[in-house]
C-alpha cells in the first residue's frame, strides 16, 4: 500500500495552507512516553488505504508529537512524527492512540499537548481515543458527563479514577459529543470503521471493513470480558461481602442475609456496596454467577442446563436473559464460540 498525497492548488506542501476544502485533516498523536504503536501504525494505513481507493483523496494524515522522534518506553521502534504539535494551528480529528502507564505520570509528561487537544476541540474537532488512552481524556476532564468506553480490563480502575464520566464498559464504540473512545485492544479496528463511515460514507467503510477483515458493526466487548470485583476501595465490609457472595454463589441467599452476616442495615450498606464495587449487591451475585458460568461452558463438557443449575440458577429463561445482559449473547451461543468440543442441547 503507498501513500497518497493530497491535492494542493499549486502551493508549498509543507506549508499545507489552501488544500481542497473537502479533506479532512487527521491527526495521530504520538505521545511522549509508552504507546501503542498499532493503533498508530494500522490508523494511517486505514486512512491512506481510504486515499487510495476512494474516487480522490479524502483524507490529509499527519502524525504529530511533542519531537520530531518519539521512541515508546519499551518499545523497539520509534516513531518520526511529520510535524510538532506547535506547528498545527488547526485539525479537524485527533486521534490519541493507547497510552500505557500511571495516568498522571502520562498527563504530566505529555502536558504540552493538553492546551492543544482542548484547543482543537474548542475549535470544533473531533477527538478519538483507543482502547486505554481513554485515560488521557479522562486526566484532562474532557470526558465528565459524557458516555464513553474504554478496555473492560481497566474499566475498574477508569471508575475509580474518572467517577464524572459515564463509561459503557460494553460497548466497543461510544459517540458523545464530538468524542469517540473505542473499547479493548483490536477494537480501535472498530472505531476506525466507524469514522470511516462518518467521515467517507457507509460504502468506503463497508469496503475497508473487508480489506482489513473487521467485522463491522460489531457493538459488544462484553464476550471478551473478564468479570473480576473491584476490591482496591478501603471498605472492610464490603469486601468481606464480595468475598461471601463470591465463596456463596452457588447457593440461594437475599441481600438480607448478606447483611446480617456483615452486622449492617440494608438501606445504608447498599449504597455503600455500590459506591465501592460499581455494582449493586444483586448485580454482583449475578455477575459472579454468570462468569462462572462462562468458565463452565468453555471447558466442559456439561449441557447449558446441567450449568445453569451448577451455578445457582434454577429458572432457564431467568439464566438466559441474565446471560445475555451481562456477555451480549446468549449461553449455547456463548459456547459454541469458545467450546471447541460443544455438545449440541
Amino acid at each position: 500500500m503507498h501513500s497518497v498525497k493530497p491535492t494542493y492548488w499549486g502551493v508549498d506542501h509543507d506549508n499545507r495552507i489552501s488544500y481542497l476544502a473537502f479533506m479532512k485533516r487527521i491527526s495521530l498523536i504520538a505521545p511522549e512516553g509508552e504507546f501503542s504503536i498499532v493503533n498508530l501504525d494500522l490508523s494511517r494505513q486505514m486512512f491512506q488505504w481510504v486515499n487510495e481507493n476512494a474516487p480522490s483523496p479524502i483524507f490529509d494524515i499527519e502524525i504529530i508529537g511533542l519531537s520530531h522522534e518519539v521512541k515508546p518506553s519499551g518499545q523497539l521502534y520509534s516513531v518520526k512524527t511529520d510535524r510538532l504539535v506547535h506547528e498545527v494551528s488547526h485539525t479537524d480529528v485527533v486521534i490519541i492512540p493507547a497510552t500505557f502507564g500511571n495516568p498522571e505520570e502520562v498527563i504530566k509528561m505529555n502536558q504540552e499537548l493538553v492546551p492543544w487537544v482542548m484547543k482543537q476541540y474548542d475549535n470544533g474537532a473531533d477527538l478519538a481515543s483507543m482502547c486505554v488512552g481513554a485515560f488521557f481524556l479522562g486526566s484532562m476532564g474532557l470526558l465528565d458527563g459524557k458516555r464513553c468506553s474504554t478496555h473492560w480490563g481497566a474499566a475498574n480502575d477508569f471508575r475509580r479514577l474518572y467517577p464524572k464520566a459515564i463509561l459503557e464498559d460494553e460497548r466497543i464504540v461510544s459517540e458523545s459529543d464530538r468524542i469517540y473512545t473505542s473499547g479493548g485492544a483490536l477494537a480501535f479496528t472498530n472505531l476506525l470503521i466507524y469514522l470511516l463511515e462518518r467521515y467517507a460514507g457507509r460504502e468506503i467503510a463497508i469496503m475497508a471493513a473487508k480489506a482489513y477483515m473487521i467485522d463491522i458493526d460489531r457493538a459488544s466487548q462484553s464476550p471478551f470480558a473478564v468479570f473480576t470485583g473491584l476490591k482496591t476501595h478501603q471498605d472492610k465490609e464490603v469486601l468481606k461481602a464480595q468475598e461471601f457472595i463470591e465463596s456463596h454463589f452457588q447457593e440461594k441467599f437475599t441481600v438480607e442475609e448478606i447483611c446480617e452476616e456483615i452486622g449492617l442495615g440494608r438501606r445504608s450498606f447498599e449504597r455503600r456496596f455500590k459506591n465501592s464495587t460499581a455494582n449493586t449487591i444483586f448485580e454482583y451475585l449475578q455477575r459472579v454467577r454468570i462468569e462462572a458460568a462462562k468458565k463452565e461452558l468453555e471447558n466442559g463438557m456439561k449441557t447449558v442446563s446441567q450449568v445453569m443449575y451448577d451455578v445457582g440458577y434454577s429458572d432457564t429463561k431467568a439464566f438466559r436473559d441474565m446471560f445475555k445482559r451481562w456477555v451480549g449473547m446468549t449461553p449455547i451461543e456463548y459456547r459454541n464460540r469458545y467450546n471447541k468440543e460443544a455438545v449440541t442441547v
